[in-house]
């Protein structure tokens, strides 16, 4: 019954995919490895190049070894295959990281969508709108872009 109401009320059904256990991963982990995921996604392609800086953030930032990076980046990819929305992972997000991790966050994910060369327009929408679900002022998550570009040798 409760499931019922939950979807009348738009909630999304947890599959079980979701309902599996994160493989040892806390749950800010797959959550800010699916946001990754969505952006290297958003242009309709995930190339070698971006899947490899995922990896690389996330084995850098949580401290993993290759084989539970690429493990991290599989259960992600699942999430957001089974997601709706952005709003359950940047609620995770939001609630657990403290604002200089947020947009250490945001600077990861610029560095995801650059990891192609270029900036598509729907991935400048999704950083916008992610932005703004985590709280990063766009200023602050423009200075974060403009780090990413220098990181990646983009920008002088």
């Amino acid at each position: 019954m409760i499931n019922r109401i939950k979807a009348l009320l738009g909630a999304t059904r947890e599959t079980a995919a979701d309902a599996a256990p994160h493989r040892g991963f806390a749950d800010l982990q797959v959550a800010a490895a699916a946001l990754l995921v969505e952006v290297a996604q958003m242009d309709a392609d995930f190339s070698a190049a971006e899947q490899a800086k995922i990896l690389d953030l996330v084995r850098t930032r949580f401290e993993l070894t290759e084989a539970e990076a690429e493990s991290l980046l599989e259960i992600a990819g699942q999430k957001v295959a089974n997601a709706s929305q952005l709003y359950s992972f940047t609620r995770v997000v939001k609630d657990s990281f403290d604002h200089a991790q947020r947009v250490e966050l945001m600077e990861m994910l610029w560095e995801v969508v650059y990891a192609d060369g270029t900036l598509h327009h729907l991935e400048a929408n999704l950083m916008r709108r992610i932005a703004g679900l985590i709280f990063v002022p766009d200023r602050e998550s423009g200075e974060a872009r403009k780090r990413a570009l220098r990181r990646l040798g983009l920008e002088s």
